[in-house]
């Protein structure tokens, strides 16, 4: 029944690739709205985070967002489409990219794209591969013809190298970031006690894996930061590429981290229904602190 419901959602998929953008995302905002009554674990899940980060925002004033999240999260899902089968020039037109002198800048030095987890990060890495070979991480998801179809979305062009977050090592990421290709790194994510660290996210103490921070150090590159916005209605994505850091790394990882998370929280208030708020970024905590959850 699985493998069925995937094949399904392959066919709708590539039905609505056909469909200017304007309608897939009039289709994709109504059936979020859908979504946002029939998906109660993740909208309370969403709800407790904003509720967390944003503490001055009242209860009808987090639901509107978590709807408007939930909405703008189905519409990128249900427009995966068009980075499956539609052709290069179109999705040009779909995505456009502003910055791209700080790649152009770095390009052939070691280099690591920071991404974090904004709802077009799919548009951004598809559109960076189409710039030129890069090199990411790719997390396999158990269904077989959704890990297909993600699997080729992110190989379309350029033949980037994909490194499995399971079996990717440090020494293996070190050497591909050494090899020149821009290495789209994705790092805000709440991956249990193990290798992390607490820093404040929105003020509050977020398991944080300070590797960004690391992998600069080892691999003496750059780190320039990236971020697709989603654009109303029919207008597309813009991937914004931000100049590279600089003195980063420090050489104190636990400053790095802060950097980074404080440059999240500064995009996520420019646009606050973007972000992936159904994620538990807040599941582990500190010794002895109660759950949030």
């Amino acid at each position: 029944m699985t493998a069925l419901l995937a094949r399904f959602g392959v066919l709708l998929l590539w039905v609505l690739h056909w469909l200017p953008l304007g309608v897939q995302a009039m289709i994709g905002d109504l059936v979020g709205w859908l979504a946002y009554f029939l998906t109660s674990r993740r909208r309370k899940v969403a709800e407790r985070n904003l509720e967390l980060c944003f503490p001055e925002m009242s209860g009808a004033e987090i639901r509107r967002l978590v709807r408007r999240n939930i909405q703008a999260s189905v519409r990128a899902v249900l427009e995966h489409g068009l980075l499956i089968w539609a052709g290069a020039e179109r999705l040009k037109r779909i995505i456009r990219v502003e910055g791209q002198e700080h790649l152009d800048d770095n390009m052939g030095a070691p280099l690591i794209l920071f991404a974090p987890h904004f709802i077009g990060l799919d548009m951004a890495g598809s559109r960076l591969a189409m710039m030129g070979r890069v090199a990411s991480f790719y997390a396999p998801v158990r269904n077989s013809v959704a890990n297909h179809y993600l699997r080729y979305l992110r190989s379309r062009f350029n033949q980037p190298i994909l490194v499995s977050r399971h079996e990717g090592t440090i020494r293996s990421m070190i050497k591909t970031i050494r090899s020149g290709l821009p290495f789209i790194y994705v790092p805000d994510q709440d991956f249990g006690r193990r290798e992390t660290i607490f820093v404040p996210f929105f003020g509050i103490p977020a398991a944080t894996v300070p590797a960004l921070s690391r992998l600069a150090k080892l691999a003496g590159a750059r780190v320039v930061p990236v971020v697709a916005h989603q654009l109303p209605g029919g207008q597309g994505y813009r991937v914004k590429l931000y100049p590279a850091w600089e003195d980063y790394p420090c050489g104190d990882v636990e400053a790095d981290t802060r950097r980074m998370n404080a440059f999240i929280e500064d995009r996520i208030r420019e646009m606050p229904e973007q972000y992936l708020w159904t994620h538990r970024r807040f599941k582990t905590r500190p010794e002895g602190e109660p759950g949030l959850y």
